[in-house]
């Protein structure tokens, strides 16, 4: 049996639909693009192989629906040359270094230099006005304590957070409110989901990179994003919190989701990474077509495991380096399958129900 490295799964809707009339790239509405870190680096290739193949047939617009490291890609995306993008973003990623014992100040400071080498001096411009993209970025707006970067304080609120959170994922609102930064050409299917307050604000030049930032600005590691232009006065932190892995509305009802992800089930919130019994909406993935890597691809990853930010504690950072770009070489054969399946047409066969 030939070895097969990408799972493509898909909701009801898209099932139907594909395995009736088959795939067209035209009808792709949406992007998804989850939070997960260092976890991207599993997907640089086959981000290089959608906007190779899948991009220039597109028919838009098309929404680009992230929160955290996903906004950052979809950054690149948006650019004049997204290839020459995602390099410099791979390259800066991976090569990022910290002194022995980086503090939540040198990180973030670190963040930033990134985000601005990857924008380039177009970047912002680029993303505002490009002609099928239309990019919409998820943060939190922090309440209360959550809003303080004193550590034991903040840090004893997101265990409060947590422990609730088990119990029923609404109770997140205590807090965090859901902040939506959105491309006010079109609105996204999700513009309407109205739980968790959500705040509606129009992304612009003067706060696009400060969005791009705070929806990475991780809890603990990072500091948040503070009064984003345009926004309700707050800390702005990682759109993961609540939006992890987009348990929204993804798709109109008649256009499909292409969702190119690490892993192949969705975790509504950052809290619910451990909790298994906490499921995403069906319904928000009706018409949407996920792409992850097989178990087994993975398996035979350096470590034999997906890059994540342990691996910053876990290994001297010439080792880590080395791992994530061998994991980054080993994922062209993901970006080769990806192309193969579309141009031969197989992805109506290839399909498993979600």
């Amino acid at each position: 049996m030939t070895k097969r490295n990408l799972l493509f799964k898909a909701g009801p809707g898209a099932f139907e639909t594909v395995r009736e009339h088959g795939f067209a790239i035209e009808r792709i509405g949406t992007i998804a693009g989850a939070s997960g870190g260092a976890k991207w680096l599993v997907l640089s290739q086959l981000d290089r192989a959608i906007l190779g193949t899948v991009v220039p047939r597109l028919q838009g617009p098309v929404h680009l629906m992230a929160t955290s490291i996903g906004a950052w890609r979809f950054a690149c995306y948006a650019q004049a040359d997204p290839l020459a993008a995602i390099e410099r973003f791979e390259d800066a990623y991976i090569e990022q270094s910290y002194s022995e014992r980086p503090g939540i100040d040198e990180i973030t400071a670190k963040s930033r230099e990134i985000l601005r080498f990857v924008l380039g001096n177009n970047g912002v411009n680029d993303v505002l006005e490009h002609p099928l993209f239309r990019t919409h970025i998820l943060t939190v707006r922090a309440r209360h304590i959550v809003a303080s970067e004193r550590r034991l304080a903040l840090a004893a609120c997101l265990a409060a957070a947590a422990t609730l959170n088990a119990v029923s994922r609404r109770t997140l609102s205590l807090f965090f409110e859901r902040a939506l930064f959105f491309d006010s050409r079109d609105e996204p299917p999700f513009f309407h989901v109205d739980d968790f307050g959500m705040q509606r604000t129009r992304m612009a030049a003067d706060n696009l990179e400060d969005v791009i930032a705070a929806t990475g600005s991780i809890p603990l590691v990072l500091t948040g994003v503070r009064d984003i232009k345009g926004a309700s006065p707050g800390i702005y932190r990682d759109g993961g919190v609540i939006d992890y892995h987009l348990d929204l509305p993804q798709s109109s009802p008649d256009r499909l989701t292409l969702y190119p992800h690490f892993f192949d089930r969705i975790v509504p919130g950052w809290f619910d990474k451990k909790l298994t019994w906490r499921q995403h909406d069906p319904a928000h993935v009706d018409r949407t077509i996920l792409v992850s890597p097989s178990a087994e691809f993975v398996a035979n990853l350096p470590n034999g495991k997906i890059p994540d930010r342990t691996d910053f504690r876990n290994y001297t950072s010439t080792e880590r380096v080395q791992i994530w770009r061998r994991v980054v070489s080993a994922c062209t054969a993901l970006a080769e399958e990806f192309n193969d399946v579309i141009e031969k047409g197989e992805l109506a066969a290839r399909l498993q129900p979600f």
